[in-house]
């Protein structure tokens, strides 16, 4: 793995050798409608920060922009604004609805792409298309408003904005000729059939730091003159940002224009919004002086239909205002472009097609891109700051009140910039495992920063999300760090033991909180899996009783293996890890057989269920056929007999549990020979019976196995919903293999049909552990009814083929993640531009949810690269 001179950048930055990670995409697509920026009495983050107010409105925490960069500390901004003439403001900002304003929960409505970019950002590509039509805002949120859940949600092509062709296609490659010197092509071209003007507005900002009333917080400047800005920040230094020198410079100040808001004085006669009004509207709201600390580079770009230009532009830091460096700046891009194709050459093998090669190197652009700046000090949020009024009394009783200690101030990945530009638990595991591909570095350092005393509460508990950091999240940490530290090469025995040490309290934390009765089953809510249970798992239940659930019993039996392969790992070469290891041995064993005993197998289904456990001792399974119960095939490993030899206390524990606990004796006394010979045992939550009858529901197409991977509730309860009457009310379970048409929690999310990336990853990845134990001589029906015998490793590949298969075109040229729509299908300028969505439809492939969670969906890249191992 050479990875050329973007792998020696990635070693330089590691080293702190360059900083070649100091300026990146870290800029959100969105910061309205954040908890951070929220200071609202109920928690109303949507209305009390709106998109409305964006350009109007100087944020707190961090701010946001169009196909942006800035430094890792987000001291500036850089990003694109564009006006097509007709629009009532400048597109600075991304537009979407609020969780209350779709139909299906929170949604961006536009349309861009992460086309490139390498783990150092020293090339990045970013695409979007803005109609020249006036961009039907009202539409968008009046239709949406009308629409019921039953129905699907109305979308910018919906309105006809696209007809014609009529748009521009706008394209940004950055290429960095040192760290902290960024050349920037901007390309646009006029797609529609007459000749039209955009406007073309790069700005240059300063992120407000100064208007809180904090100590010691200097305001910058910025100076603007024909073709360029002139930045001076006190921790920076300079900044210039040159352009075409016929560029008119627009300068004001990013502060709150108080009097549009609220009609009251405001700090300044030029506030955030003034180069909009100024551009829009003409008004006199830039500073004639040029100063400020919000700048662009004003350009009218007038072209034919079918004609392009690119707009060239450089930013630079420098410790002290010096001439230019004169540089060859086709040549910059050429060459960053030239190695970035041989490190995506290097990394995805020869043996796949070109598609899939093209899949691989977008799903880690949109990785790249959505690493963001987070700025969150929550103890300062909720007693609010010295420059401004106090929040409402009841913030110190409401959201997050309990996690005073945290204070982000890092850059990290997120699930989404725009839907979800707040990072998420166990979102990031997933992310690291593909990011580790790319950066091992980065993704080290992204699960060990929520690990730190910054993040972790006191108590051992991970946080989950900014909307409630207190929920709780499944427990993948562990089984992310294994997978880095072996894609990472297996050797950074420092970190694995970092991790380590810092889970045992998060394990402990489990065990304390969520195992209720103490008898090795395990609770936690709605454990991301959001309407996948009858009724919202994380609320109060509707009777009286304990919901003893299969996934949270199935995560943390894979919690404890994770931790048993990694203490096993730093006991062979630091013997004082072997007593964890066989602590976590045993405890596994124990969740194991606690499985059965309290009833979450049922034997004549064949299956795990959840099981709510009432006050008089009586249990209740909850039979709906979920991926509920399909997550405890993940709690799977392999010892072998070399290993337990050169760990003999581990040994000496197996053999006396076995001898003197017949009851967990299943869990752990599968042998055979491996192919090598030598001897090896499996762990596991299921045998050799049940694995074969759970895999009969699994990979049945009338149940759980689609033409586009694993769905996440059976197919057979579409004409069998699951029902259950409990405190008087019913509940059901149905199969939508679409969005929901619930709004348990919130609605965005949809886990009763869908497929969803993560779990499907998961699930593979436990086949290929039983693959490695049995070996062919296992093989299973595949599809379930097919009389076609195939063993566990092809059964592995075809579904990791089904899932890949949703972004390639296929025999007919479509892809079905673009489900039914012809533009997207078949248009030139739209088939190739690739999202990697939240979730999938059950039944077709179709992408639904979040279109640019890239993050766990990114995984897709692993898939590639394992089908071609």
């Amino acid at each position: 793995m050479s990875g050329g001179v973007e792998r020696v950048r990635l070693a330089q930055a590691d080293s702190g050798e360059q900083a070649w990670r100091a300026w990146g995409p870290y800029l959100a697509e969105r910061a309205w409608g954040t908890v951070r920026e929220d200071y609202s009495e109920h928690g109303t983050a949507w209305d009390y920060f709106s998109h409305d107010h964006a350009r109007s409105r100087a944020y707190r925490w961090n701010d946001d922009g169009m196909g942006g960069f800035c430094d890792e500390r987000q001291t500036f901004c850089f990003a694109l604004s564009l006006w097509n003439g007709v629009d009532p403001i400048l597109k600075e900002r991304m537009f979407g609805l609020g969780g209350d304003g779709g139909n299906h929960g929170e949604d961006a409505k536009e349309y861009w792409w992460y086309l490139d970019s390498t783990p150092t950002h020293s090339w990045m590509t970013w695409r979007y298309h803005y109609p020249q039509a006036p961009f039907p805002y009202d539409e968008l949120v009046s239709v949406n408003g009308r629409r019921s859940r039953e129905e699907p949600e109305y979308e910018l092509l919906d309105t006809g904005v696209f007809d014609d062709d009529r748009f521009w296609a706008v394209t940004v490659d950055y290429a960095k000729a040192s760290p902290t010197d960024m050349c920037i092509a901007i390309t646009v071209s006029n797609r529609g059939p007459d000749e039209a003007t955009l406007h073309l507005l790069p700005t240059l900002w300063f992120r407000n730091t100064w208007s809180w009333g904090q100590p010691n917080r200097p305001k910058p400047q910025i100076q603007g003159s024909d073709g360029r800005l002139d930045a001076q920040h006190r921790s920076l230094g300079h900044l210039t940002l040159r352009g075409d020198a016929e560029a008119r410079a627009l300068v004001c100040d990013n502060e709150t224009n108080s009097q549009r808001l609220w009609g009251t004085p405001g700090a300044t006669r030029y506030p955030k919004d003034g180069i909009n009004d100024h551009v829009v509207h003409a008004l006199p709201t830039v500073n004639p002086a040029g100063l400020g600390t919000k700048g662009a580079l004003h350009h009218r770009v007038t072209l034919g239909g079918g004609e392009t230009r690119t707009i060239r532009l450089r930013l630079v830091q420098s410790d002290v205002p010096e001439p230019e460096v004169d540089l060859d700046f086709a040549a910059v891009l050429d060459e960053r472009k030239r190695e970035a194709d041989q490190f995506f050459e290097e990394l995805v093998p020869a043996a796949a097609s070109s598609e899939e090669a093209a899949v691989a190197r977008q799903a880690v652009a949109g990785l790249m891109w959505g690493k963001q700046f987070y700025h969150f000090d929550v103890r300062q949020w909720l007693t609010g700051d010295p420059g401004s009024a106090p929040p409402p009394p009841g913030r110190r009783f409401g959201r997050n009140n309990a996690w005073w200690h945290m204070n982000s101030f890092d850059v990290i990945s997120m699930p989404d910039p725009w839907e979800y530009p707040w990072y998420a638990a166990w979102d990031l595991a997933f992310h690291c495992v593909t990011i580790a591909r790319v950066d091992p570095g980065f993704a080290k350092s992204q699960l060990l920063l929520l690990l730190r005393e910054w993040y972790m509460h006191p108590n051992g508990q991970i946080p989950a999300y900014e909307w409630a950091f207190g929920d709780v999240n499944p427990p993948v940490h562990a089984w992310a760090a294994l997978q880095v530290f072996e894609i990472d090469g297996g050797l950074d025995y420092d970190f694995l033991a970092r991790v380590v040490h810092k889970l045992l309290l998060n394990f402990t934390w489990w065990v304390n909180r969520k195992d209720v009765g103490g008898n090795n089953v395990f609770e936690g809510g709605f454990l991301g899996l959001d309407n996948v249970g009858p009724f919202d798992r994380s609320a109060a239940l509707p009777v009286a009783g304990v919901l003893e659930q299969s996934d949270g019993t199935g995560w943390m039996a894979m919690y404890a293996l994770n931790l048993l392969q990694m203490s096993i790992r730093l006991a062979l070469h630091d013997r004082t890890y072997e007593d964890m290891a066989t602590k976590f041995f045993e405890h596994f064993a124990h969740i194991a057989e606690a499985a059965y005993r309290q009833g979450l197998w049922d034997d004549e289904d064949c299956f795990f269920y959840d099981v709510l456990r009432l006050p008089d001792g009586h249990r209740l399974p909850l039979k709906a056929r979920s991926i509920v119960g399909l997550l405890p095939l993940a709690a799977t490993t392999t010892l072998s007999a070399a290993t337990l030899n050169r760990l003999p206390e581990l040994q000496a524990r197996v053999r006396w549990l076995q001898a003197n606990q017949p009851d967990v004796a299943d869990v752990i006394s599968a042998r055979r020979l491996s192919r090598t010979g030598g001897q090896q045992r499996l762990l596991s939550m299921v045998g050799q019976d049940q694995l074969l009858r759970i895999l009969g529901r699994m990979l049945d197409p009338e149940e759980f196995l689609s033409p586009y991977g694993l769905r996440s509730l059976s197919k057979s309860h579409q004409e069998k919903p699951f029902h259950v009457s409990l405190g008087g009310s019913e509940f059901a379970v149905g199969y939508e293999p679409a969005e929901s048409t619930s709004g348990l929690f919130g609605g965005n999310s949809n886990w009763r049909g869908p497929v969803w990336m993560p779990i499907n990853f998961l699930l593979v990845e436990a086949l290929r552990e039983f693959a490695s134990f049995y070996g062919d001589d296992l093989k299973v029906e595949y599809p379930t009814g097919s009389a076609t015998k195939v063993s566990l490793t092809e059964v592995a590949d075809d579904i990791s083929r089904r899932l890949v298969s949703m972004f390639v075109p296929d025999s007919w040229g479509r892809r079905p993640i673009y489900g039914a729509s012809d533009l997207f299908q078949n248009h030139p300028d739209w088939k190739d531009l690739i999202v990697f969505p939240e979730y999938f439809h059950g039944d077709n492939g179709a992408g639904l949810g979040g279109w640019h969670q890239t993050g766990w969906t990114a995984l897709v890249v692993d898939l590639i690269l394992n089908l071609h191992r």
